[in-house]
């Protein structure tokens, strides 16, 4: 199974291209090569009329002391010499010095190893950052060839037009350098912005998976194969994984539920989505499922968003309970009419001087029920409206007589009702609308199965 692509943190102390250890320690390797082969045309017989014919002893020398020097420079390979501009010109100057001196030895320009200073200027132009100081040494080179030149001319060993071959030579290391140091500059530009688009990508890449961790949406990637490659915590959160999230991807969809991965294969075949939610097991949450494929990803791979289901079944019990409220508000809103014209007529019936007394009791009761309705009517419109709870604080020893006294005035059932004081000092903060609604229910219950209502003797 081929692995998602993980980008890893870019190097912020990588070197610049002027500053690479690799090309300094390839260079190392040319000059050490170099420097054998010079000594090995010297003494091999085919190659030995090359090489040193014009001082073969300062040949040999010179080519002894520059194959000395590579032995000396394998302690620079673990150091930082390609980050020091002077230690690197000091190197080219030997270099540039060794093979003057050899080419002088064998004859100068018509020798050909003036042109192996090509290399050294090219070398000088990549290795060395600052530009001016990579210019000199392409002058270090041409100086060297034109003052070999002179020396030759005035020794006679060449004649006088040696010198023109050595003046295009030195025009050649300097465009060489110019060259090469322009497109030092230009790859060394495209390393700094690849560099910043890597750290970009980077950055990009984790700023995601911290967006995806942090959904509270189950989020898996599933391939063809119906292997999870990737999950979220949310996604390991709602199939109840015991495992870390790291150890369960690449496992197949089917050990984490049967019915997902049918779902999913439903989905592929036929591009609809099911509406149900289903469980991983018999006594697993409720889920959500919703299905994505990737056409643009190099294999079918799909998106699987799991939710949990709770929430969904809370938001519709919060609808239902919310329009409930409405209907009993609506409700309680066409009761307060006729409520308050019992109310109404029922005093004008205690005006009257013909009610006898028992009458007049029951339009008491009358007067006290609908004011005990309308006190219910106006709590479920309060309700309705979410007006929050206004406390009060009550002494409850006084409180509960005038509740009490209320109470029985208002019933119209047998019963008594008497009242036992723990503290009589005792005081309580709540709303009094509140806490006569929850003692009306209970001491309603009460009532109503009370031994004087019921004829039931109390058990023994």
């Amino acid at each position: 199974m081929n692995n998602p692509a993980i980008l890893l943190p870019p190097d912020s102390a990588m070197p610049s291209l002027g500053q690479n250890v690799v090309l300094f320690r390839i260079y190392l390797v040319y000059r050490a090569l170099l420097s054998i082969l010079l000594l090995l045309m010297l003494l091999l017989p085919a190659t030995r009329q090359l090489v040193g014919s014009a001082n073969p002893t300062l040949y040999n020398i010179v080519a002894l002391a520059f194959l000395s020097s590579n032995i000396l420079l394998l302690g620079a390979v673990a150091t930082r010499w390609q980050a020091s501009n002077a230690r690197l010109v000091m190197l080219f100057a030997v270099d540039i010095a060794c093979i003057t001196l050899l080419a002088g030895a064998s004859g100068g320009m018509s020798s050909g190893l003036p042109l192996l200073l090509t290399v050294s200027v090219a070398s000088s132009a990549v290795l060395i950052n600052n530009r001016t100081v990579a210019t000199l040494v392409a002058a270090l080179a041409v100086l060297a060839v034109l003052a070999d030149t002179l020396r030759l001319i005035s020794v006679q060993t060449v004649p006088i037009n040696a010198l023109f071959p050595a003046g295009l030579l030195g025009l050649l290391f300097f465009a060489v350098s110019s060259i090469v140091q322009i497109i030092v500059v230009r790859l060394s530009t495209a390393e700094a912005l690849a560099s910043k688009r890597a750290g970009d990508l980077y950055r990009l890449q984790r700023l995601n998976e911290q967006i995806v961790q942090q959904l509270q949406t189950g989020i898996l990637l599933v391939d063809a194969g119906g292997q999870a490659r990737l999950m979220n915590g949310a996604a390991a959160r709602l199939l109840e994984l015991d495992r870390p999230v790291a150890l369960e991807q690449g496992r197949p969809l089917t050990d984490y539920s049967d019915e997902l991965a049918a779902r999913l294969e439903h989905f592929r075949a036929t591009g609809s989505q099911s509406p149900e939610p289903f469980r991983t097991h018999s006594a697993g949450n409720q889920l959500l499922a919703r299905f994505l494929v990737l056409a643009a990803a190099e294999e079918e791979q799909a998106l699987i968003f799991l939710e949990d289901y709770r929430p969904v079944v809370a938001r519709a019990q919060s609808l239902k309970l919310s329009s409930l409220g409405r209907l009993a508000a609506s409700i309680a809103h066409e009761i307060r009419n006729p409520l308050g014209a019992i109310s109404h007529a029922t005093q004008l019936m205690q005006e009257s001087t013909s009610i006898a007394d028992a009458d007049q009791r029951m339009l008491d009761m009358i007067i006290s029920n609908s004011q005990r309705v309308n006190d219910i009517v106006e709590s479920v419109m309060q309700v309705s409206r979410r007006e929050p709870p206004k406390p009060q604080l009550l002494n409850l020893a006084s409180w509960l007589e005038e509740y009490r006294h209320r109470y029985l005035k208002a019933r119209g059932t047998p019963g008594d009702l008497e009242i036992e004081y723990a503290d009589p000092r005792a005081t309580v903060r709540f709303d009094p609308e509140h806490l006569q609604r929850v003692l009306d229910n209970l001491v309603d219950n009460a009532m109503r199965h009370s031994q004087d209502a019921t004829d039931i003797p109390a058990a023994e």
